[in-house]
């Protein structure tokens, strides 16, 4: 059985709040997702290109850098973060939106020095995309429905105290006065909810 591949509907108030540049460069290394999230933003209006690597990301930031970005941060060859200081490097408009499965505030910081304008956790959706590629500068996120949990919490300031240490296991062990395998799990674990 085919895939029926329809004409995207492009509704004229998406394209309105995209811009006179439609162009949008997605970098994820799942490629399910990559490919469905460029099928969502071409009928929102976007013009896409897609990357699967650190390598194409930064080679299509290099020939042809985007309006609009959305960037895993962890892929197969390296960090999203080269990417977006690769786009940096020769546009400095960009709306750049971080995506990751593994968030925390660490990494989050990190991403808005570089110029992501959001930081997004997966799974995200395509609406919740779309709206952090077209908001607007100075208004405000809506807040979340549900805060961080207590796990949450303590998984963010391993993070951050990770990040802080350089990524050095055993110094953040020793910082945290926890044993180093039980801070190798904890970091080989997604995000609690």
């Amino acid at each position: 059985m085919t895939e029926k591949i329809t004409e995207p509907v492009i509704d004229s108030n998406d394209t309105a709040s995209i811009g006179p540049d439609p162009s949008l460069l997605i970098v994820d290394d799942d490629g399910p997702f990559l490919r469905r999230l460029a099928r969502a933003m071409e009928t929102r209006g976007f013009v896409v290109e897609i990357a699967e690597s650190v390598a194409e990301g930064i080679a299509r930031a290099k020939t042809k850098p985007p309006k609009h970005a959305v960037i895993d941060l962890r892929l197969g060859d390296g960090s999203g973060l080269d990417v977006i200081e690769a786009i940096r490097a020769r546009r400095d408009d960009t709306r750049i939106i971080m995506l990751t499965g593994y968030g925390n505030i660490a990494t989050a910081v990190n991403a808005v020095k570089l110029g992501a304008i959001d930081y997004l956790a997966k799974p995200a959706d395509a609406d919740e995309i779309f709206s952090a590629l077209v908001q607007k500068s100075g208004e405000r996120a809506e807040l979340p429905e549900n805060p961080m949990s207590a796990d949450r919490v303590r998984w963010e300031h391993i993070q951050r105290v990770y990040e802080m240490c350089e990524r050095n296991v055993s110094e953040t062990a020793r910082r945290l006065n926890m044993h180093r395998r039980t801070l190798q799990r904890i970091l080989a674990k997604r995000a609690p909810k």
